[in-house]
């Protein structure tokens, strides 16, 4: 052989390589996010169909193709694959051949499925009858609670139970997994590069956040974020690209992807995770390909440890803080919520997700655990809340718990109707047990009506929108401080007859 042939049968070689190469770079697989999904356990959903999440994978291989019109068996699908969004392409050859129809075949084998299709066809079954071992052979008749079975003889047997039962040969049609089946009909007989896209259940992801509290004022904290990525897809991934969208998309119609743009991220060094823009949401792409096996969960990290970043501590009295109210007509009861209520004072951490505070950075739904290190240095866990997809420069808002030493109580301390309006009024008594004073906000809503306004308040408010304002005041030390207001509301005449 020549050196000028050898040459050649190298090049030719290093190109199969690469394309090879190629080819495997461009899987991927996208997954998006539900803002309920940091709720799912592994394990926790029988029909991994409705977890809170789906997918887009991509992925091409090489597959031998015939002349003319031939079917072509894609077996490398997902489980829970949704056949009408598949895309097929030859792109090292775009004209290599038309797609005539697709079929999804998930009739998989299985003894039940062997069973239905040896309907009236010979098999071998082996059953225990006492100590003993026997074999019948004969003409399976119906599996409908067992096995009916017509022997040579005439004679006809019932089984309920049986151990072994052979059959002659596996039936056309019967596959091992789901298979995307494509007539195609080619002007080749070479083997193509075949690519496809799909959408997929059964797979989702949220994010984990630590953050450590610093025991000193004023109020600091660092935070970290990983990835819990849970794939019950029925397919696993090997040597992955693996992209992250986070937002809520809707399936139907299918969003329709956008040029993306890339903006600068706060996602640290060269070898982290990539942020884009993407439509109306937010794509993670992670620098590296990854693994994710069939029934797995899998923990990536996606944000750095980032430090120094400004909080704020509070203590929130409410006492209707997950209660909705509504304006049909004034509400004029005098009884309607005027009872003593002594709801706890929760302890809430909040910060701004911004540039200027380490952050501004597009934050994905997920929980937020927050520890603290006490007088001997060990992290304790001091409380967790969850968030929703928190924009750049949006404040995050955590519930950690309850106050242990300030405690509040809310009671009415009047109430007089007249023919068109009614005035209420309430007293707040807060009390403080720690050595030091705290600061308190109190949220109070204005729920009889929509027309209102203050009489008369022994502290000042803030209206905060167009039923509910706000005190924040300071509860001394080992003291109590009490709060007081009064409300008229208005409504015109015609509203009375029901009331």
């Amino acid at each position: 052989m020549t050196q000028q042939k050898v040459q050649l049968l190298l090049l030719m070689c290093l190109l199969v390589v690469g394309l090879t190469k190629l080819a495997a770079e461009e899987n991927s697989v996208t997954v998006y996010s539900s803002t309920s999904g940091m709720q799912v356990q592994q394990n926790q959903y029988s029909n991994p169909a409705h977890l809170p999440g789906f997918a887009m994978v991509k992925e091409s291989k090489t597959m031998d193709f015939k002349k003319g019109r031939f079917e072509l068996h894609y077996d490398d699908v997902t489980a829970f694959i949704d056949p009408t969004s598949v895309s097929f392409s030859t792109p090292d050859n775009p004209g290599a051949a038309k797609l005539l129809d697709q079929n999804y075949r998930f009739d998989l084998l299985g003894t039940d499925s062997l069973l239905q299709r040896y309907l009236e066809q010979t098999i071998t079954v082996t059953y225990q009858a006492g100590n003993d071992k026997k074999i019948i052979t004969g003409r399976l008749l119906s599996t409908q609670g067992g096995l009916i079975i017509a022997q040579e003889n005439g004679r006809l047997a019932a089984l309920r139970s049986w151990q072994d039962i052979d059959f002659p040969q596996l039936p056309d049609g019967l596959l091992t997994k789901p298979t995307l089946v494509w007539l195609l009909d080619s002007n080749t007989g070479k083997s193509q590069t075949v690519a496809i896209n799909y959408q997929t259940n059964g797979m989702t992801w949220w994010a984990d956040y630590v953050a450590e509290l610093d025991r000193e004022e004023p109020c600091r904290l660092n935070l970290s974020a990983w990835v819990s990525l849970i794939n019950q897809s029925g397919k696993s991934f090997n040597n992955y690209h693996l992209n992250l969208v986070a937002g809520d998309v809707n399936r139907s119609p299918q969003a329709k992807q956008q040029t993306m743009m890339r903006r600068e991220s706060a996602f640290s060094s060269a070898d982290s995770v990539q942020q884009e823009s993407l439509f109306e949401y937010h794509k993670y792409r992670f620098p590296r390909r990854v693994d994710l096996p069939n029934n797995s969960s899998k923990q990536i990290r996606l944000i750095n440890r980032t430090e120094d970043i400004q909080c704020e501590k509070k203590l929130l009295f409410d006492a209707f803080a997950n209660q909705q109210f509504s304006y049909p007509r004034p509400i004029t009861d005098a009884n309607f919520n005027s009872q003593q209520q002594n709801p706890p004072i929760q302890a809430q951490l909040t910060f701004n997700n911004t540039q200027e505070n380490q952050l501004g950075i597009p934050l994905p739904a997920g929980r937020i655990r927050v520890n603290q290190a006490d007088t001997q240095g060990t992290l304790t866990f001091i409380g967790a809340d969850r968030i929703d997809h928190t924009a750049n420069k949006q404040t995050v808002s955590l519930t950690l718990g309850n106050s242990f030493d300030v405690n509040g109580r809310r009671q009415q301390s009047d109430f007089k109707r007249n023919k068109n309006t009614l005035v209420e009024q309430f007293n707040i008594s807060l009390s403080n047990g720690k050595m030091n004073a705290e600061t308190v906000t109190v949220i109070e809503h204005l729920y009889r009506w929509r027309q209102w306004h203050i009489l008369d308040s022994s502290h000042d408010f803030t209206k905060t929108d167009a039923n509910t304002i706000t005190f924040q005041v300071t509860v001394p030390a080992e003291g109590e401080l009490n709060i007081g207001y009064t409300v008229e509301y208005q409504w015109p005449e015609q509203l009375n007859r029901n009331n």
